[in-house]
């Protein structure tokens, strides 16, 4: 029998699937269809200050390896999933508040009441909204990341989390785990958001398929997996007193074995749940139990983090 339960900063968890921000989680209507599914953890819609409505539409559209998106942080304001986490039944699953402040104001407000609350939902800072016209993603500034973190750290007085735009530079891995391991408050990283300003073209047509920044827009699904297998794995050797949670080109459960064998604790679906629905999770958990099964692994345990190298 394959053993897929696992644990996550000591709580246990009966599998290590759960949703990606930004997907099936912005209102409370699609949080209960997480609540209801196989993933025993789950995400908010990372959330701003105030309500937004996001970017124009189309701003998401499917493609033959993925899909490509512009939302704008479309999210309800942080108080709505705030309110969602003080009435979560928390034994039920594990549950993030994710939260994205255009300022470093901003996200000082928004923590400041989320410290305050009482639940035990874990809050996850997201430095990588890659599709905000006009605003840099935070992860990609170093300094202004340690600011931020800097705050939080002295602020919140409970573990939290990150979520990392993908890199692509051995130094810039070298240099991102360095502001993170400062902080042993921050007791995990989420990596990756999509891979921001790709661009696709349809041949037919001869114009792009999203309307907000002319077409361009963050890459998800088989497109980034490769990347987001070298994140993981690169976060998981560097920042070793933390936990890792993997996020990009999840469609199977092969994809999920990659993601834990690359060092990751959780493994988030993105792309896969918006085209698929919440069945999603248990038709991958179905796979990656067969998958253990046929390589003789008995648990997650017994091959996470255990990439093989030349």
């Amino acid at each position: 029998m394959t053993d897929l339960t696992c644990h996550f900063l000591g709580q246990p968890l009966a599998n290590p699937l759960m949703n990606a921000s930004g997907v099936c989680c912005r209102t409370v209507a699609e949080l209960d269809t997480l609540a209801a599914s196989a993933a025993a953890a789950m995400v908010t819609k990372s959330c701003t200050l105030e309500p937004r409505t996001g970017n124009p539409e189309p701003r998401y559209r499917s493609l033959p390896l993925g899909s490509i998106n512009s939302m704008g942080l479309p999210n309800e304001g942080y108080r709505y999933y705030l309110d969602y986490a003080e009435r979560f039944d928390h034994e039920r699953k594990l549950l993030f508040l994710s939260i994205s402040g255009l300022t470093l104001d901003d996200n000082v407000e928004m923590i400041a009441a989320i410290r305050e609350a009482v639940n035990p939902a874990l809050l996850e800072i997201n430095l990588s909204c890659p599709n905000v016209p006009g605003k840099p993603q935070t992860g990609y500034d170093f300094e202004a990341m340690d600011e931020l973190l800097d705050e939080v750290n002295d602020a919140y007085k409970r573990p939290f989390g990150v979520k990392l735009p993908p890199y692509f530079d051995i130094s810039h891995f070298d240099a991102a785990a360095e502001v993170l391991n400062r902080y042993p408050r921050l007791a995990f990283v989420t990596c990756i958001n999509s891979i921001g300003n790709g661009l696709f073209i349809d041949a037919e047509t001869e114009s792009v398929v999203i309307k907000p920044k002319d077409g361009f827009g963050g890459l998800g699904g088989a497109y980034v997996l490769p990347t987001a297998l070298a994140n993981v794995n690169a976060f998981y050797r560097r920042c070793p007193d933390k936990q890792i949670i993997g996020c990009g080109g999840v469609q199977s459960g092969t994809e999920a074995f990659l993601h834990l064998l690359a060092g990751a604790s959780l493994v988030q679906i993105g792309t896969a749940l918006y085209e698929e629905g919440p069945a999603v999770f248990e038709r991958v958990l179905g796979e990656l139990a067969a998958i253990m099964a046929s390589k003789g692994y008995a648990s997650v345990d017994e091959f996470r983090g255990r990439l093989k190298t030349l």
